[in-house]
C-alpha cells in the first residue's frame, strides 16, 4: 500500500488542523493504521492508532482528548483531527500501515512521506 499524507501547515497555538492520509490500492481496510510524529531534533514517536474497522483507537498521553484518529475505509483515507494545538506539537507527522495492532514504530511496514505541522506561540 502507498500512503500520502497531507493537511499540515502553520497554525497558532490553540488552533486546529486535520491531517489526511490517502492510501492507494484495495487493501486499505486490511491494515491497522497509525500516526507518528518527529519533533525537530528528536526521535519519531507514536501519536495514535486505529483498528481495521475503526472501532478501536488508542492515543498517546500527550495528545489524548486533543487529537482524534479516524478512518473512512470507503475512501481509503485516514485522518487525524488535532485541536487545541500547542507549540510542542510542532513536528513532521507520518501516517503508517501495519498488520499488527501496535504502538511500536518497527511494527509498521508502510509509511507516508510526512507532512509538517508548525504551531506558533
Amino acid at each position: 500500500v502507498q500512503l500520502q499524507a497531507s493537511g499540515g501547515g502553520l497554525v497558532q497555538a490553540g488552533g486546529s488542523l486535520r491531517l489526511s492520509c490517502s492510501a492507494s490500492g484495495r487493501s486499505f481496510s486490511t491494515y491497522v493504521m497509525g500516526w507518528f510524529r518527529q519533533p525537530p531534533g528528536m526521535d519519531r514517536e507514536f501519536v495514535a492508532r486505529i483498528s481495521r474497522s475503526g472501532g478501536s483507537t488508542a492515543h498517546a498521553d500527550p495528545v489524548k482528548v486533543r487529537f482524534t484518529i479516524s478512518r473512512d475505509n470507503a475512501k481509503n483515507t485516514l485522518y487525524l483531527q488535532m485541536n487545541s494545538l500547542k507549540p510542542e506539537d510542532t513536528a513532521v507527522y507520518y501516517c503508517a500501515a501495519s498488520t499488527q495492532y501496535t504502538n511500536v514504530e518497527r511494527g509498521y511496514d508502510y509509511w507516508g512521506q510526512g507532512t509538517q505541522v508548525t504551531v506558533s506561540s
